[in-house]
Order: structure tokens, then sequence, then C-alpha cells
């Protein structure tokens, strides 16, 4: 997986369990949002696959950074995009989708924020009408990148609160994150990358200090400038 003939993440081999709840941590520029892209589809692989169970529906939350807040559309707009693998980009919203975006934005303490425009909200409120347009997706699989950077403890909470719900519903949850305390006290399991996988398994033991300290030290000794690397054969299939 990577960009033009450079590769960003090698090696990668494994599944993620149906109802998993996990992680995706390592140092800047270690490959996990080119991870997430790739198992999104925004990205092909280099070599070997991604591959989704049959009739998978999944939902995708990119960092805040990519997304232009400055679109005159308001908090009700936003969301209702959740609605478009169903209704389509154009497609009329009926009164029950209204309802189901009303539940959606309560759900995540907006309630009553449908005609306020993006523009005018807070970081946390952002990210809160965000996760409000993923629940609508009813997604099996739920991808976040970053979802936490630079919003309010509050809110966090709040957020942390909607994924041990999809996490209880049995849904996937695949989440890049950099607080490696919220990793610890919240998702159960972890893959450490940096440009390779380092560690795959429960969060305790991939958080292991020399694990840490490996990743570091790997993601320190890549040159941008490298030609193709050799073949790595790296399996961490540890899900059926």
């Amino acid at each position: 997986m990577g960009y033009g003939p450079h590769p960003a993440v090698h090696g990668l081999s494994g599944a993620v369990d149906h109802g998993d709840l996990l992680a995706i941590v390592g140092p800047n520029g270690s490959g996990k949002s080119t991870l997430l892209k790739g198992i999104v589809g925004s990205l092909t692989p280099m070599a070997g696959a991604c591959e989704h169970v049959d009739g998978c529906r999944l939902a995708y939350l990119p960092q805040q950074a990519d997304i232009d807040t400055t679109f005159p559309a308001t908090v009700f707009d936003l969301v209702k995009l959740g609605l478009w693998p169903t209704r389509g980009l154009l497609g009329r919203i009926t009164r029950t989708d209204r309802q189901a975006i009303g539940r959606a934005l309560e759900a995540v303490g907006l309630g009553g924020f449908e005609k306020r425009t993006i523009d005018t909200l807070s970081g946390g409120q952002l990210q809160r009408a965000l996760f409000a347009r993923v629940l609508l997706q009813d997604a099996d699989l739920i991808l976040l990148d970053e979802p936490f950077n630079a919003i309010d403890t509050k809110t966090v909470d709040d957020l942390i609160g909607v994924i041990q719900r999809w996490h209880s519903e049995k849904r996937s949850v695949i989440a890049v994150m950099h607080d490696l305390d919220l990793v610890r006290d919240h998702f159960p399991n972890a893959l450490l990358l940096s440009r390779e996988p380092i560690a795959w398994g429960p969060t305790a033991e991939v958080l292991q200090a020399e694990n840490l300290l490996k990743a570091r030290r790997f993601n320190a000794a890549w040159d941008e400038d490298a030609p193709w690397c050799a073949d790595h054969k790296h399996s961490h299939g540890q899900a059926a």
C-alpha cells in the first residue's frame, strides 16, 4: 500500500474478526491513514489484496483536516449524507429519514442543531456531527481516522460511548489512534505499525515498551528515496 513507486505499508497480512474493536497506532508517517484508505478502497494495494466479507457495509470517517468546513451546509445536510448508500446524493428524504437523522443527532448530543451551519461548529461539535453521519450509515465495518484529535474531553468521552455501543452491536471498528492511554482503556486489540507491522494482538501485549521503542527506531530508519523494498514474509493472521 503506498503512493506512486513508494510503498507506505509493507508486509502486512491478517484479518479482523467480526465485531472486533481494533486501534491502529504508530509514529507519524508510519502508514496508519494509508492503511485505512486501502481498506476503504481509495488506494489499491501494490501487491496482494484487501478483501471484505460479501455484503459488508462500510463507513469511513476521515480526519477533520480533510473536510471543507467553509462549504455552506447545515448540520442536517452533513448528517443526511449518511443516507447516500440507500438514497443516493439527490434522493428524496422521507419523514422516516428525518426522524432517523434526529435520533442520530440526539445520540451524539447535538439535538436541535439541525439548522446550524457547519462553519459555526466547534471542533468537538463537528466531530459529533460526523459521528452522527456514521451512525446513519448502519455499517458493519466502521473506519475512523484520528477521531479524537483536537477535541475536548467531554466530547471524547461521549464519542467513546458511541464506539462502545457499536462494539456491543457486534460491528467491527478500526480506528487510527494517537492517544495510547485511550487505546489501553477502550480498545481490546491493537496493531502497531511503523511502515511494517511491529505487533498485532491484545493491546496490553502490543503496547509493551520494547515494541514502542522498536516502532520509533524503524520509523526513523526509513529512507524516502530508497528503491522498492525486498519482499517481506511477515504474517499476523491471528484472526479467522
